[in-house]
């Protein structure tokens, strides 16, 4: 039976954390920043956790 292999795009944007959360940043800080507002882009920092209703599907996709 073959291995499974790991979606290499959901790797490079997802993280696992130590205690099996996966951790991803917010959409909409790449570019075009100069239009939105201060508060708008710093509500975008850091990372969150991905949507429980997605969880399952990007567990498949990373082979956990």
């Amino acid at each position: 039976m073959p291995k499974n292999k790991t979606h290499r795009g959901t790797a490079k944007r997802v993280k696992v954390s130590a205690t099996g959360k996966l951790l991803r940043q917010r959409a909409g800080k790449r570019h075009l920043l100069e239009k939105k507002s201060s508060r708008v882009t710093r509500r975008l920092d850091g990372v969150v956790q991905v949507a429980k209703q997605d969880a399952k599907r990007i567990r498949r996709l990373l082979g956990l």
